[in-house]
Parts: structure tokens; C-alpha cells; sequence
């Protein structure tokens, strides 16, 4: 493993440990105080955040393994195993987005007994602080490393942010004598919710089931084959996800009258050069003489 991947790994599992201790203690003081003093908001909150514990240990535990090394059983890496561990987080995050719904739809058909006090706040703002330095630190871990796992995780900081704040607002309504405001408010916040949980959820499954990229990345690729004084054309282009990464397979046509070492060498700059695009993985290049005409089902001039 080199060492730009071990830092990688270590980054990544620090960033993770990170969000497992911040869950568990925004889960041990807003539980503790919602217990307390009959708060459905905090429970609800702590409750949310008890999933979000589950997915920041799947994602510890599972997640550092897209960094192993190729081996016998997965010879092409484990790099998909990120995206489907962003994928599970998505999915939490949406399934508690539904869950907050239904709770916020019977908040507002069955009232609740709720004693207030000062600490429901103190609580409320603990959860806000916690979750923001959790976020904060995850995303400066993430600059460098570009997991979506990650960004998984700190999008779902930033649902907690909102959910505390929805039960912030929830807690000010029992002061004022409108409990109310606690359902509409964890209404609006969980639709949100589910919004980011899907859309996560729909960008990975891109990375899982090798879909293309933008046209843009496509034409940037076929324009980087292009521009080699080397390359006469080329022909059956193929760009798609192997995990967070492209793979680029193509034709490239040549002349049919250069050396083998010159092929040779011409194949591996159009590699090199392939390789050095930005989320390229890996790619397959393939020489044929020009004007053979061989293998056109796409071609690209």
C-alpha cells in the first residue's frame, strides 16, 4: 500500500471514529434530558441520532475496506465498496427523514406532556454544537480524500443541525404555549431530510451499477486520445464508474506502419495521459492500423 493511500486509510478511519463519539454523545445528553422532562422533540432527535451512529460504524467498518489492495477474490480492487456503503448511509438518512414525518404528523393529531426547562435548551445547543464540529472536521478530512462515504456522513451532520434546531423551535412553542410548532416544524426539516437522503442514495448508484459519466468528462477523455499527434482517429470510446472511478476502454487508430516499439510507446502516453484526467481510475487502450475498419459500432472522428 503506498503511502499516499495509508494516510488516505488513517484520514478515513479518524474522520469516521470522529462521527461515531459525536453521535454517541449528542445521544447520551439529549436522550438524558429528554427522559427528564417528557421532551418528544429531544427523543425524537436522540432517536435520529442513534441511526446516524449505526450508519458513522457501518461506514468505520466497512468503508476502510475500499482502500485494501487488490487480491485474488477482487482483482480489480474494492473501490466499489465505498459508494455502497454511501449508498446504506443514504438510505438511513431517507428512512429517518420518513420516520420524522410520521412522528411530526402525530405530533400534530395527539398532543404531548412536556416540562419545560432550561436544560431542554442547554441540550438542544450541545447537539448543534457537537454536530457542527463533527461536520466541520469531516469535511476538512474530506477536501483531500473525496469519499463519498464522508460526504455522506457530513451531510447527515448537518440533518441533525436541522433537526436540532427544528426541536429548538418545538421547545420555544411549549414555553409559549404552542406545542404545535414542534410537528410543523420537524415536518418541514424531515422532508429535507429525505430529499438528501435520496439524492445521495441516487449518486451511488451510479458509482455501483457502472453508469457513464456527464458528456462533458466523455468529450474531455475522447479530446485528450484526440490531440496526440500519434492518433489518426478512434473508435468504440467507453467510459463508466468502477466504483467512484472511471474505467476508459477504446480503439485508437495508428499508423499501420510504425514500429512496435513506437506502438508500444504510444500506448502507454495515451495511458498516462488518460490516467491524469481527474477521476479517471484506470484505462484500456487498444491500437488498430487506420482504415481497417474493424469494431466501428461508435465511431468517434
Amino acid at each position: 500500500m503506498s503511502e499516499g493511500v495509508h494516510r488516505h486509510r488513517r484520514d478515513f478511519r479518524r474522520a469516521a471514529w470522529v462521527n461515531v463519539i459525536g453521535n454517541a454523545a449528542k445521544i447520551a445528553v439529549e436522550g438524558a434530558a429528554g427522559l427528564a422532562f417528557g421532551s418528544f422533540s429531544l427523543l425524537a432527535d436522540a432517536a435520529h441520532s442513534l441511526a446516524d451512529l449505526v450508519a458513522s460504524v457501518v461506514v468505520l467498518v466497512w468503508g476502510t475496506s475500499s482502500y485494501d489492495e487488490p487480491d485474488d477474490t477482487h482483482p480489480h480492487g474494492h473501490d466499489r465498496i465505498e459508494p455502497l456503503t454511501a449508498l446504506f448511509v443514504g438510505a438511513v438518512i431517507a428512512l429517518l427523514g420518513l420516520s420524522l414525518l410520521n412522528q411530526s404528523v402525530r405530533g400534530l393529531l395527539y398532543s404531548t406532556d412536556v416540562t419545560f426547562s432550561p436544560l431542554l435548551l442547554g441540550a438542544l445547543a450541545f447537539a448543534i454544537v457537537d454536530m457542527y464540529l463533527v461536520y466541520r472536521y469531516t469535511q476538512a478530512i474530506n477536501r483531500e480524500i473525496g469519499s463519498t462515504a464522508l460526504d455522506a456522513l457530513a451531510v447527515d451532520c448537518l440533518n441533525d443541525i436541522y433537526t436540532s434546531l427544528a426541536a429548538v423551535i418545538g421547545v420555544t412553542g411549549v414555553v409559549f404555549g404552542v406545542p404545535e410548532l414542534d410537528a410543523v416544524a420537524g415536518g418541514l426539516v424531515s422532508l429535507i431530510v429525505v430529499s438528501q437522503g435520496v439524492s445521495i442514495a441516487r449518486e451511488n448508484v451510479d458509482y455501483l451499477v457502472g453508469a457513464a459519466p456527464s458528456s462533458e468528462k466523455r468529450e474531455a477523455i475522447s479530446r485528450t486520445l484526440r490531440d496526440h499527434p500519434g492518433v489518426q482517429g478512434i473508435h468504440d470510446l467507453t467510459v463508466y464508474y468502477d466504483g467512484t472511478v472511471l474505467e476508459v476502454e477504446v480503439h485508437v487508430e495508428v499508423d499501420g506502419e510504425m514500429p512496435l516499439r513506437d506502438a508500444h510507446d504510444l500506448e502507454t502516453a495515451l495511458v498516462t495521459a488518460l490516467r491524469e484526467q481527474d477521476d479517471v481510475g484506470d484505462a484500456h487502450v487498444h491500437l488498430d492500423p487506420s482504415g481497417i475498419g474493424e469494431w466501428k459500432d461508435h465511431v468517434e472522428s
